[in-house]
């Protein structure tokens, strides 16, 4: 396992500077492909983030969604459409949610056309995306990835799945899978809050349990930037 661990006093020096530091990695090339993720965390990233910079040339997917409308208060689509896209006004074009009021099924192949159709693949055939922002859940989870996966959900093959009973309300998800998200150049995990320091030492160690954990171990490196003391 290979991580590089940045230390805030708090969540909303974490979100600055983890979005800065994305402001800054978005300018390197003309574009810039991003997976978002919802939480407790982003609502202060995405605050951060339109201070930063315009993020025009930036392609916008997501790390996962509640299967519930866009307008609802849940999405994720919701949260990032309200605390970034609006105020940066975002092209709707550069905006390919994952469509959580559909059946899952056809939420799954709509999102999975969509990314193969703008990304270039990997080896193994995944995505390769710029950049991957993920949260941390109390029990480790990250995405819609929970520690009770299946087999089927661990090595699933395509870019995104769905999710079903997750132990989270609501029970029904859309993901990025594991291989999907190990395929980025870049992975970030916005680790805040209270509540998640076991998680966190656990999913450091090299036989954790965690999703977090098996993320870890599927790449060459990871960025955790965290307010946990460990």
């Amino acid at each position: 396992m290979s991580f590089e661990i940045k230390k805030f006093s708090n969540d909303v020096e974490l979100a600055e500077a983890a979005a800065k530091e994305w402001a800054a990695l978005a300018t390197k090339s003309a574009r810039h492909l991003v997976a978002l993720s919802g939480g407790r965390i982003a609502k202060a990233f995405y605050a951060s983030a339109v201070k930063c910079g315009k993020f025009s040339n930036v392609d916008f997917f997501w790390a996962d969604e509640r299967c519930v409308s866009p307008d609802n208060t849940e999405s994720n689509f919701f949260l990032a459409n309200e605390g970034l896209f609006k105020p940066l006004k975002i092209e709707a074009t550069r905006i390919h949610r994952l469509r959580g009021e559909l059946e899952p099924s056809s939420a799954v192949k709509a999102a999975n056309d969509e990314i193969e159709r703008i990304t270039q693949k990997n080896i193994r055939g995944f995505p390769i995306l710029d950049l991957v922002v993920l949260g941390l859940g109390e029990d480790g989870h990250v995405a819609s990835l929970f520690p009770n996966a299946s087999q089927e959900v661990i090595n699933c093959r395509a870019p995104f799945l769905s999710v079903a009973n997750s132990p989270k309300p609501p029970p029904e998800r859309l993901s990025l899978s594991f291989g999907a998200i190990a395929a980025a150049k870049e992975v970030w995990v916005l680790a805040a809050g209270a509540g998640k320091e076991t998680a966190l030492r656990e999913s450091l160690k090299p036989e954790g349990k965690t999703s977090l954990a098996r993320v870890l171990r599927m790449r060459d490196t990871t960025k955790i930037f965290t307010d946990i003391q460990i």
